[in-house]
């Protein structure tokens, strides 16, 4: 396993990964933005959020990467060919709703952050793309393919959620509605392709049970990870969770804050929960 992907084992049908919290920054990034800029990318304290999840029995993936380095939920073939130094000679994608990610410079590989700034004043070599590849892409999502096929053969089916944060408010070049409010959790199945909807629609109501504000699949519906990992018609369930960063942060300082401890605990609720849940036997 790479030095920058973390991975422990479970025993539970609940498999968890957090593609964008990580806070390794390789040598080799050589981003023109100061670190406090860089930082501001993070799904900070994600995997603080959800660190009692392995004493459940619960496989952890985590990257220690940044996202803004290598984007762990995307396609290698989502590519900016314009940050690469004499092209790039690989399959790159063509539908337009991939194409919208990239054009935001939220790529395998970002081009702009969340503000519009460029994080690079040159251009990467094809070999610089491939090795962020072959140590950060590869190693993450073999690990993550191989703790649902160990779920999902231990107990006939698996589930897994996608750990993620989100900002109050949505950046003008972080996704298609720059300005929105975000409620307090966005639940996303890329509208029941890659989960049962029944067992979705349950993670909402154990939400909302708590007291939150939950949206389903939008804005957020799930990217690559989900996309890649669920197959609901094999009882191969991924739902790609988010959280607002208001309930437990400063958004400014980046410091946890008193909601920290009430949303951890909720999280750690719905965890159990989701252990105990068999979703052939949700309506």
């Amino acid at each position: 396993m790479s030095s920058l992907v973390r991975s422990i084992p479970g025993s539970a049908p609940l498999v968890l990964d957090s593609p964008h919290s990580g806070v390794n920054y390789p040598e080799d990034f050589r981003s023109r933005l100061p670190l406090e800029v860089l930082r501001r990318a993070e799904d900070t304290h994600v995997e603080k959020l959800y660190d009692f999840a392995p004493a459940l029995g619960v496989a952890w993936i985590e990257a220690l990467f940044p996202r803004s380095y290598l984007d762990a939920n995307r396609n290698t073939t989502e590519l900016d060919v314009s940050l690469v130094d004499g092209g790039w000679d690989e399959p790159v994608a063509s539908d337009p709703a991939t194409l919208a990610k990239v054009r935001l410079g939220k790529g395998l590989i970002w081009r702009l952050t969340d503000e519009g700034e460029p994080l690079y004043d040159r251009k990467l070599t094809a070999a610089e793309v491939r090795e962020r590849i072959a140590r950060c892409w590869a190693p993450y999502h073999r690990a993550v393919a191989d703790a649902i096929a160990a779920a999902h053969a231990r107990h006939g089916y698996s589930i897994h959620l996608n750990c993620h944060s989100m900002p109050a408010v949505s950046s003008a070049y972080s996704t298609d509605y720059p300005g929105l409010v975000h409620a307090d959790f966005v639940i996303g199945d890329r509208d029941g392709s890659t989960a049962s909807p029944a067992l979705s629609q349950h993670i909402c109501e154990l939400l909302r049970g708590f007291g939150y504000v939950v949206e389903y699949n939008h804005p957020y519906k799930g990217v690559e990870l989900v996309r890649r990992y669920g197959d609901p018609r094999t009882q191969r369930h991924s739902i790609q969770v988010e959280v607002n960063r208001k309930l437990y942060m400063d958004e400014g300082t980046l410091e946890p804050h008193a909601g920290f401890a009430t949303l951890k605990a909720h999280l750690r609720r719905l965890v159990e929960e989701l252990i105990a849940t068999d979703p052939r036997k949700l309506a």
